[in-house]
């Protein structure tokens, strides 16, 4: 049986550690953005093995992230909200999350006319099974970069709860600049609902689940249907 208070203490913030939380929230709120922007001065609009080389690249920043909280850090992943629930809950919690987010989500696009311009039509050219892997870790990697790890570690820093939320929100938002104001303001919703959910329940693995199932219905449906 592990000692409490060993348990514990691995999860409070080590002060000397600071450089490693800086360092995670500069790769959580920007490295995916440095990515994708690094892979469209290639080209635009990306084929498979673009697209592939990019999803690479923001898992690989994910595992970083997640090997800077537990060997530098020297946090455990509850810390960032993951293992804060039973899975069964979690997922169940998830369907919850991702509803939430696509009922708003069907009244913007309905508003603005979003999902028929050329930049919401990039994953028709792609294959579907690449398509999966990239709402799989929008799902992952987004929730962790924005939500788990971000939220958390600037309210360590003394941010304030307000800042520690709105930080994450907005850059995750205008991130979605590539698909137009529609889609800014789509994310904008979405991400303030999840940012709700996860104060309310600190369970990352819902957020990842809703967030996953949200893209799902929104981005694999339509191609496997077209």
């Amino acid at each position: 049986m592990r000692d409490a208070t060993v348990v514990g203490a691995i999860d409070q913030p080590v002060a000397n550690k600071n450089w490693a939380t800086w360092l995670g929230l500069g790769l959580s709120l920007f490295s995916m953005i440095i990515i994708r922007e690094v892979i469209r001065t290639i080209t635009p609009v990306p084929g498979t093995t673009l697209t592939l080389t990019r999803e690479a690249c923001m898992f690989a920043s994910a595992g970083v992230l997640v090997w800077l909280v537990r060997r530098k850090e020297r946090r455990s992943l509850r810390s960032i909200g993951i293992g804060t629930s039973p899975l069964w809950k979690s997922l169940l919690w998830g369907f919850v999350i991702a509803v939430a987010c696509i009922v708003p989500a069907a009244l913007i696009a309905k508003v603005t006319g979003y999902g028929h311009g050329t930049g919401s039509q990039i994953f028709t050219k792609l294959p579907l099974w690449v398509v999966f892997i990239v709402t799989a870790r929008a799902g992952v990697v987004e929730e962790l970069f924005y939500r788990g790890y971000s939220i958390e570690r600037l309210k360590e820093l003394g941010f304030g709860r307000i800042a520690s939320c709105a930080i994450p929100l907005v850059i995750f938002s205008a991130a979605h600049w590539t698909g137009g104001a529609a889609n800014i303001l789509m994310a904008l919703v979405m991400g303030a609902v999840m940012t709700a959910f996860y104060l309310w329940r600190r369970d990352l693995v819902s957020n990842m689940f809703g967030h996953f199932l949200m893209d799902f219905a929104t981005n694999v449906l339509p191609v496997m249907f077209s």
